[in-house]
């Protein structure tokens, strides 16, 4: 085994090869010459060390801890810097800022569960699975709801500015991704015309995935009116800005009455118009009861955070049932977060998995999981389930292209079958067991959403809802082509070594 001179030399004839401005600079060129490269070299792996003791400490999991740890001491270079964004750092103190938060923000939810007919909450088998999802997500499960898939862009931002156009009283709009192109104007315009119309309208942002979001954008939706925030995650001297957790969710809710939930974010990509992975593939959904009320209390907690608000001005009332309709869909609301007691995410993910009887289908864009999900995805499997799994064949990700591939071969072995979608990207977050239930939201299969990102999920229990999701999905079924450990065995060798140090890599993706 290479010491990590060894390494250290590699990586300055590399850089000297590639940058060699970079390598001037720096005194990588002719590094063995250099006096100051050894220094450089020596303060490089006495940080790393004890940045790996830092992150055998803090980091979430131990496979986690053993990833950074073997990075930090072996490419401290690369490993370095990126720990000092990415790694997980002093998460102690942030779970006590973002908790003391909630706590303030926690008596409207309770309200809003007692608010809940009593007859309705008892409707609820809590040894089933919509029962161990609302004592997860600490959210009641609801009656009376509607639910409409909304396929592709196509479907889903009209229906969108439809709702906004219709707005009375207040619009709320949460989302990962703005950005200031055709698609992200024609949502400016429609909420400044509201604004403007007298409408309360509060838009929340992520820092991270509005990077490239212009200042002119946001300045003409404040100059409206318009109440903007980025989801800071830095709050008073607890806890350092991390680039790690980021606000993943998709919501818009109007009213109160009606909400927006998936995995498409705001821009012209999300409607098939990117140069490279067009078409996009992605799935939405539009809600309507009581489970809309439900859906504010995350955007209410994510707007506390980022602001110090209580949002006590919003409709907190139990939205009426549908006409005509006595029963309705049965859905819960899922937020999940890194702050969460537990890892709701993966949590969610392990009971829908171990509910299914018959069948477990699956789609997500990045399929990074950890041991237990592949474990409870093999016994299902053993145990006679019907077990699917759609990935993109396009991939926006290079580490998670080489981090599928190895997930394939034993899960193949235990009887699932893993199939590339050929259309373009895939982008949805779908997943469907057996004959009635559904859960569709923002969450990915890896760690990033189990652990790191805010999430938001509805799961719904319908056999006719579940029904149009089988439809939908098996059409994608139908453009996607079988895969197989085969697949892998004829690639080249820096592809497969590629898999396996992406495979190693994906506890800290």
């Amino acid at each position: 085994m290479h010491g990590p001179r060894v390494y250290a030399r590699r990586f300055a004839t590399w850089l000297s090869l590639r940058h060699p401005r970079l390598a001037r600079a720096l005194g990588f060129a002719h590094a063995r010459r250099r006096p100051l490269f050894r220094v450089l070299q020596l303060i490089m792996h006495v940080i790393g060390f004890f940045m790996s003791i830092s992150a055998v400490m803090d980091t979430r999991t131990s496979q986690g801890a053993i990833a950074w740890a073997i990075s930090l001491n072996t490419f401290p270079f690369v490993a370095v810097p990126a720990y000092a964004v990415f790694g997980d750092g002093d998460f102690s103190s942030y779970i006590a800022t973002r908790q003391a938060g909630l706590e303030e923000v926690r008596p409207m939810a309770e309200r809003l569960v007692q608010s809940i007919d009593e007859a309705e909450v008892a409707r609820t088998d809590l040894t089933g699975l919509m029962g161990t999802l609302s004592n997860l997500s600490s959210m009641p499960v609801t009656f009376g709801n509607t639910a409409e898939l909304l396929v592709d862009g196509e479907e889903t931002f009209p229906a969108i500015f439809e709702a906004i156009d219709s707005a009375q009283a207040y619009i709320l709009v949460q989302f990962y991704i703005i950005r200031a192109d055709d698609t992200g104007r024609e949502l400016a315009r429609r909420l400044i015309e509201k604004a403007r119309a007298g409408v309360r309208v509060k838009v929340l942002y992520d820092d991270y995935g509005c990077l490239g979001l212009s200042d002119d954008y946001l300045a003409a939706l404040r100059e409206a009116g318009i109440e903007v925030q980025p989801f800071l995650n830095l709050v008073g001297g607890a806890n350092r800005f991390q680039l790690n957790f980021r606000n993943h969710r998709k919501l818009v809710i109007v009213d109160g009455k009606t909400a927006f939930v998936g995995g498409l974010n705001v821009g012209d990509e999300y409607r098939g118009l990117h140069a490279r992975l067009s078409p996009w593939r992605d799935t939405h959904m539009r809600l309507t009861g009581p489970v809309v009320t439900c859906l504010q209390v995350p955007f209410a907690e994510d707007w506390h955070w980022a602001t110090g608000q209580m949002l006590t001005d919003l409709d907190w009332s139990i939205s009426q049932r549908n006409e005509g309709d006595a029963r309705g869909l049965e859905a819960v609301s899922i937020p999940t977060g890194p702050a969460d007691p537990m890892e709701t995410c993966s949590l969610t993910y392990l009971a829908a998995i171990s509910a299914a009887k018959e069948r477990i289908w699956i789609a997500t864009p990045y399929f990074v999981p950890d041991e237990p999900i592949i474990q409870a995805l093999q016994l299902a499997a053993r145990r006679g389930v019907e077990v699917r799994i759609l990935m993109p064949e396009l991939f926006d990700s290079k580490l998670v292209e080489f981090s599928s591939y190895s997930y394939i071969g034993e899960l193949e072995m235990a009887g699932a079958e893993i199939r590339r979608y050929q259309d373009g990207f895939m982008h949805q977050k779908v997943m469907l067991v057996d004959d009635d239930f559904s859960l569709i939201g923002s969450a990915n299969f890896d760690n990033r959403s189990f652990r790191l990102n805010f999430e938001l999920q509805v799961g719904i229990l319908d056999r006719g809802f579940a029904g149009k999701v089988e439809d939908m999905l098996t059409a994608d079924f139908l453009r996607s082509r079988a895969t197989s450990a085969h697949d892998l065995a004829e690639k080249s060798m820096p592809f497969k070594v590629g898999v396996r140090v992406a495979r190693l890599l994906a506890p800290i993706q």
